[in-house]
């Protein structure tokens, strides 16, 4: 059976649509969990304008409208707490979980006896104080 696609049309065509996926933000995993490292920020893309932003726990986690459709996540403090956008209508845009959690790849941790301490090593190890 004669095939009218090309293998090389197919390449451009898959080429194009993983660029096109590559810009689209990804706000939370597969369990719909939104995950933030420790003094880092996550950047929400909403398809919609936003009215209202509430975060269950300031303490752990801060959400700042950059503009109606962008939202930055701050993880402040290690926990979960959780995440609600509403729009005009009062409808949830978004309503997920927010976990924030330290930088597995330049952290290390130091345990004597009962105590812990938490390590940051980029690129020296220092300690992590925290609030």
């Amino acid at each position: 059976m004669f095939n009218r696609f090309s293998t090389r049309s197919i390449l451009k065509s898959a080429a194009i649509l993983i660029s096109i996926l590559a810009t689209i933000p990804v706000a939370a995993s597969a369990d719909g969990t939104i995950k933030v490292e420790l003094d880092y920020v996550r950047v929400i893309k909403l398809d919609r304008p936003v009215s209202r932003v509430i975060i269950g726990n300031a303490e752990i986690a801060d959400a700042t409208v950059s503009d109606p459709q962008t939202i930055i996540i701050t993880g402040k403090r290690f926990g979960t707490t959780n995440l609600v956008i509403l729009d005009q209508d009062g409808t949830a845009i978004v309503d997920e979980r927010i976990l924030v959690s330290m930088e597995d790849h330049n952290t290390m941790m130091v345990y004597r006896q009962a105590d812990r301490e938490i390590m940051s090593c980029t690129p020296t190890c220092e300690p992590i104080e925290l609030k």
